[in-house]
């Protein structure tokens, strides 16, 4: 069983018909994998969350079969082991919905909450899912520090929040104040080829993660 979504309001319906090349493809996906998932994921974490992630899509073999972001592939091996590592979540990541695992203070939000082919959804694909990405972090209050994983993610982003992508170039440990006063931080993603092609180190990438730490302390000071 999925976890419900702590935002579900902000959530599509499990057969968002917006992306024609997006539903087809799910399409093939439940044709072809049928106990899976194969529907938009649903955000994960911390309602209350002071950090925001925003990843990338759903991947094909991780969230898009199991219905929780970044849960079952690489990627999800190394973004957990950080958040446990820095103490922002509880339990044990056992790579499934039912491990028990919950996030403290942080909350994950996809920028295209679909499964796209080759994982890289086109950029109208990505305008037309940036509505459920805006109504996501409306509904959370206390974020003020967010995470792009990539940069698609980093696009969907600064658009969200108001910022302008000219003024807010992407680029590993890269830091953005949006209008708001919101605080962007960029990451490479956390993708197997990245990390295996050496572009990203679990260092690299939990540097990200502590400077995200660090800001929230000067905030609260």
């Amino acid at each position: 069983m999925i976890p419900e979504s702590p935002i579900s309001a902000s959530e599509p319906p499990h057969d968002c018909p917006l992306c024609p090349r997006l539903v087809e493809h799910r399409a093939a996906c439940r044709a072809e994998f049928p106990t899976w998932w194969n529907a938009p994921v649903p955000s994960f974490g911390d309602p209350l969350a002071w950090l925001a992630i925003v990843g990338l899509a759903p991947g094909k073999h991780g969230a898009n079969r199991t219905g929780r972001p970044f849960t079952g592939d690489y990627a999800g091996d190394l973004l957990f082991a950080t958040l446990a590592k820095l103490g922002l979540s509880e339990g044990v990541y056992a790579a499934k919905v039912d491990d028990g695992l919950r996030l403290t203070g942080a909350i994950i939000i996809n920028s295209v909450k679909c499964l796209p082919p080759q994982n890289k959804p086109t950029p109208e694909e990505a305008r037309t899912c940036r509505p459920f990405l805006e109504r996501s972090i409306a509904m959370l209050p206390n974020a003020r520090i967010f995470i792009a994983l990539g940069e698609i993610a980093h696009k969907s982003a600064v658009k969200t929040l108001g910022g302008r992508l000219p003024k807010a170039p992407f680029g590993h440990l890269a830091e953005h104040r949006m209008p708001g006063g919101e605080i962007l931080i960029d990451s490479y993603h956390c993708s197997r080829y990245n990390t295996n092609t050496g572009r990203l180190t679990a260092e690299m990438f939990e540097a990200v993660f502590a400077r995200a730490l660090a800001l929230r302390a000067l905030q609260m000071s």
